[in-house]
């Protein structure tokens, strides 16, 4: 119960997603397309806030719940880092025929095949755990 309050956001939020029609595959469609600005408007509005909340994360203004400063590790650099898993995530991306972010969406939409591709990436974020120690640093 602890944690309920986080699962009534996702909720709010996955109703939020499809109701914005941000999970269907033919506005994904149209946006490769260029025949629609609805996903070009959704995802800039999602970088735009990105942006400034980790400006405010940055600069102490936001905190967490018991009052402590955010603190975000600066990635490490790297082409070839950035390639690979860009490319891992494309390929994830076209075979399982949607954006990964929604899967828990479509699975409350009705889509049962999307198990599968939520199997595939709840197999491959173990896998990377498991594996993390072993890739280059």
């Amino acid at each position: 119960m602890k944690y309920f309050k986080f699962l009534l956001v996702g909720v709010f939020f996955g109703i939020i997603l499809f109701k914005a029609e941000v999970v269907s595959w033919f506005r994904i469609y149209e946006m490769f397309k260029f025949k629609s600005f609805h996903m070009y408007g959704v995802i800039g509005s999602a970088v735009v806030i990105g942006l400034v909340v980790m400006f405010l994360f940055k600069k102490r203004k936001l905190k967490t719940i018991e009052g402590n400063a955010v603190y975000i590790e600066p990635k490490k650099k790297g082409v070839s880092r950035n390639l690979l898993g860009g490319i891992i995530f494309g390929l994830g991306w076209a075979l399982g025929g949607a954006c990964p972010g929604p899967m828990f969406v479509l699975l409350g939409k009705g889509v049962i095949a999307i198990i599968v591709v939520l199997i595939g990436a709840i197999l491959g974020a173990f896998l990377y755990h498991a594996f993390k120690h072993k890739l280059p640093h």
